[in-house]
């Protein structure tokens, strides 16, 4: 029992003597685990990031040393002098943090009792003394932890980029064209926590004018992630150029000249279509517009797409095939010089898709340049004048495998079909022949050298 004259501070003297047993716990862990800096053990919160880097879970670490840093603040303050409705408060808001450190803390116990190759039961033990759990892991000579080799996939995904002979050179070697779209693609990365993830990296090839291209890659290659970089939604350590516009230096004004098409149909269904894409030129087309500019544009923009006829109906009513065409038409309305469209064909027949292809083949024809991803690329290839090809490298970062025609890229990789094509790059888990990495470094090889002959070989 505590003398009278401390009971007041009760709350406090439980949570340093708290502190001082999950320290001691820490710190014995910390030389079996090889902690760097084994003095965080004696620091509340980092403690917590410490425990977690070693064990591969860092996202539980960082949770935790939040909620340790303010429960530990509070802990050391004397909550006597607060009101009685400010305790309950205080006393409430520290219970939920207590229940959600606890959860986050049962996680990365469970990875601690895996390493040291102890029965899960012991976790039982978190919810009472889990400071003993540490110490006795920490103080037993029979325990020791095993090799910490994590293999789950979101931890190890795009961490370490695959090392590629001659692809950081032959991107660094490509001079930029003066006209159509010049990608210059160095790296595209995300920080989750502490890890640095490699999304895409050394991405570079000229577009021209007038040309409508596939972008071909499997699941996890970083299609949309390349498309988000090109326009500008996401950008990425790199220079792109659109006929001598810079799309990151002045994105203000590049936007305007860009038109993307996600893979949802992005629109209201109670408006008629001349209203859908009439509300999208006033949004899109430049304020200076006359209402004669704009209404020409709408018309022929609805012609070309096939929405005359249809074009007092409500969006509600028109078919799949239609609603791509309305989300595309509402794009197409302010004449932009780069088109891309995610899926446009998804959901769609194989006649309906081809239809909705032939209207894009039209407008690359008039000089734009158009890039779509679509998970049919057999039925429509005939169309398209290049093949964009990125696979995912033995480090699971996002490369540039091939750009060329269909023909070439058919003769480089040896395939008869693009889905053939996608096949050889994709990993041995997901089906594939997992050649990535080897057509990644013959593609940055060979591609030099067939510039000047005329063709890949």
């Amino acid at each position: 029992m505590l003398p009278e004259s401390l009971a007041p501070y009760s709350y406090v003297l439980n949570a340093i003597l708290n502190w001082f047993l999950f320290s001691v716990g820490f710190w014995l862990l910390s030389g079996k685990l090889k902690w760097k800096k084994r003095f965080h053990a004696w620091i509340p919160g980092l403690c917590y990031i410490e425990l977690g880097r070693s064990l591969d879970m860092e996202q539980e670490g960082l949770v935790c040393c939040v909620l340790d840093l303010i429960l530990s603040a509070v802990g050391l303050m004397n909550p006597v002098w607060l009101s009685d409705r400010l305790q309950t408060g205080v006393g409430l808001v520290m219970l939920i943090m207590m229940v959600f450190l606890y959860v986050y803390g049962v996680r990365l116990c469970l990875r601690l009792l895996t390493v040291f190759r102890t029965k899960k039961f012991w976790v039982v033990l978190w919810f009472f003394v889990p400071w003993l759990i540490l110490i006795v892991l920490g103080a037993a000579p029979s325990l020791q932890p095993q090799e910490i080799k994590d293999t789950r996939e979101e931890n190890l995904a795009g961490t370490t980029p695959a090392v590629i002979p001659g692809v950081t050179e032959y991107r660094q070697s490509l001079t930029p064209a003066e006209s159509g779209l010049s990608i210059d693609l160095e790296e595209r990365v995300a920080r989750d926590f502490s890890k640095k993830r490699y999304l895409l990296k050394d991405i570079s090839l000229d577009i021209p004018n007038g040309s409508l291209v596939m972008l071909l890659g499997g699941s996890g290659s970083g299609k949309t992630t390349f498309i988000n970089a090109v326009i500008g939604y996401e950008k990425a350590n790199a220079r792109m150029v659109l006929n001598g516009g810079d799309i990151y230096k002045d994105y203000a004004r590049m936007k305007y000249r860009i038109g993307f098409v996600p893979q949802q149909n992005l629109i209201r269904g109670s408006d008629t279509v001349e209203r859908t894409v009439g509300d999208a030129a006033k949004l899109r087309m430049s304020a200076d517009a006359t209402y004669e500019k704009r209404e020409k544009k709408i018309d022929e923009v609805m012609d070309l797409l096939g929405l005359t006829a249809g074009r007092d109906g409500l969006v509600s009513k028109k078919s799949g095939g239609q609603l791509r065409r309305i989300s595309i038409a509402m794009e197409l309305v302010s004449d932009p010089e780069l088109f891309v469209l995610d899926e446009p064909d998804s959901g769609l027949d194989g006649v309906i898709a081809r239809e909705l292809f032939t209207k894009l083949r039209g407008i690359a024809d008039e000089g734009k340049i158009v890039i779509a991803i679509t998970h049919t690329p057999d039925r429509v290839i005939d169309l398209f004048d290049k093949v964009i090809v990125l696979a995912r490298d033995s480090g699971r970062v996002g490369r540039l495998a091939f750009y060329g025609t269909p023909q070439e890229a058919r003769e480089f990789f040896g395939k008869d079909s693009m889905e053939g094509i996608v096949m050889s790059v994709n990993r041995k888990e997901e089906g594939g022949e997992g050649m990535a990495d080897y057509y990644i470094e013959r593609y940055a090889r060979l591609h030099p050298a067939a510039e000047e002959e005329g063709a890949v070989s």
